[in-house]
């Protein structure tokens, strides 16, 4: 294992309270990042330096494109379709009311959380409750046409997913038990099986929050209390690790004109003391090689 030094950088100073799921909007060469319990969507082009801020109106657990414009949003009250694209642009509709449910299902003391696109397009949408009972939350499947199919409904707080590239394996984390698990995915998309232990994060590491796949098939994943993020090999070896100074990194992924640069998003709730980077979105250039993300075919 390798303890990886880099260049970091501060990509946009904020304060997000709980900054969360960096998806590399490729249609539009920008970062897409959501500040959750901010109700906040936010966009960076690295290239311009241009900033947005879109309010939701509810909490929000990520914040997708669609391969026909506009986003897909995982709200606290279900997943929507938004035709802007997260900079205001929504036909002069007002964001926090601007979007149509594709699956409305409100539930008390529950919210959205981590979201994923599958290489199919599907949206696999995760669930928690506020209070983080184990068994509270689920991951869903939704397809375009707002076809919902209950994944795993026994979790507590759903978050990292992601796909080998070749498609065959899907990476999912269940925060609380501190593993990276791997399935077996069926070969039209739609299903998992064969739940396996990939990694398991050690006490007083850290909890394994979001995760994103690179172009060799390595896991790499954000430890939230950790203050670090962590590659493993498709074996499970742990093979790099890249220290933060802000101790609650939420999660990572690929972005810029040739996806080799690693996004981190970092929160401040909870932190009596939070360094001055947390709640900023961090970036470690030439940090490895992502692969493309596919939008919502929705």
């Amino acid at each position: 294992m390798t303890t990886y030094e880099p260049t970091l950088e501060v990509a946009v100073r904020a304060q997000a309270t709980l900054g969360e799921g960096p998806t590399w909007d490729a249609a539009r060469s920008r970062l897409i990042w959501i500040d959750i319990l901010g109700s906040r969507v936010n966009t960076y082009d690295p290239s311009t330096g241009r900033r947005t801020v879109m309010t939701t109106g509810q909490h929000v657990g990520a914040a997708k494109p669609r391969a026909g414009g506009g986003l897909v949003l995982n709200l606290r009250d279900g997943v929507a379709l938004y035709d802007g694209e997260g900079d205001g642009d929504g036909g002069g509709a007002d964001p926090a009311t601007g979007f149509r449910w594709l699956h409305h299902d409100p539930t008390p003391g529950r919210r959205a959380n981590d979201a994923a696109v599958a290489p199919d397009g599907s949206l696999w949408a995760g669930t928690m409750r506020y209070d983080e009972a184990p068994g509270g939350g689920s991951l869903s499947r939704l397809t375009g046409d707002g076809t919902v199919t209950t994944v795993l409904d026994d979790v507590a707080v759903s978050n990292g997913t992601g796909w080998s590239p070749d498609g065959s394996l899907m990476y999912y984390i269940d925060t609380p038990t501190r593993r990276i698990d791997v399935f077996d995915v069926s070969s039209d998309g739609e299903s998992v099986t064969n739940r396996r232990q990939l990694a398991l994060i050690e006490e007083g590491a850290g909890f394994p929050d979001g995760l994103t796949v690179d172009a060799d098939g390595c896991v790499w994943v954000a430890l939230w209390e950790g203050g670090a993020v962590r590659r493993y090999t498709p074996s499970g070896s742990l093979d790099r690790t890249i220290t933060l100074p802000t101790v609650r990194p939420t999660a990572c992924a690929f972005g810029g004109p040739d996806l080799t640069d690693l996004y981190i998003t970092t929160a401040r709730v909870g932190l009596s003391a939070p360094h001055p980077m947390s709640g900023s979105l961090l970036v470690v250039p030439e940090a490895g090689k992502g692969l493309a993300q596919p939008a919502f075919a929705g």
